[in-house]
């Protein structure tokens, strides 16, 4: 497995990869038509070199994830964190969510925050993010859904 930055053409495949991993819940249709703008990868996030995808050479794409800056400065968002179904379990999501880290650090990132779906929330705690409590749905109007932070490691320089 590898992780790369997305390209541009794949902005419609990385978008149904985050459908099917999202639909693996068991999710009603209606949750997933009102979720769609929120699964949704652009060709204009994938411009900003803030979307990295995890694939093997043998079964193609196996995950993705973006991140957006905030405020305050070094601050960043977990835009979205999305494995193939047959793929979780597997490892991918801990290795796409440690090259977000690097990521949001070689861009001076201090914290991430994570909007998580609550089945994904305690995959996030396992990856050392703390949950502050709960907040809006930025996909569903009226779901509140569990709000963590991640403290991002300080590079460590090499002497």
């Amino acid at each position: 497995m590898q992780v790369r930055p997305a390209r541009a053409e794949e902005a419609l495949a990385l978008t149904q990869l985050c459908i099917r991993s999202k639909a693996h819940w068991g999710y009603d249709p209606e949750f997933m038509r009102q979720a769609a703008k929120a699964l949704t990868v652009t060709s204009a996030m994938i411009d900003k070199s803030r979307v990295l995808v995890a694939e093997h050479r043998d079964s193609g794409l196996l995950g993705v994830v973006a991140i957006e800056p905030m405020q305050p400065e070094g601050r960043f968002d977990l835009a979205l964190l999305f494995v193939e179904p047959s793929a979780i379990g597997k490892g991918v999501g801990r290795t796409l969510f440690d090259a977000m880290v690097r990521l949001a650090g070689n861009q001076g990132g201090r914290s991430l925050s994570i909007l998580a779906d609550p089945f994904a929330a305690p995959f996030y705690q396992r990856m050392g993010a703390i949950k502050l409590g709960e907040a809006p749905s930025d996909a569903i109007a009226g779901r509140f859904v569990p709000l963590l932070e991640y403290e991002i490691p300080e590079p460590h320089v090499s002497s």
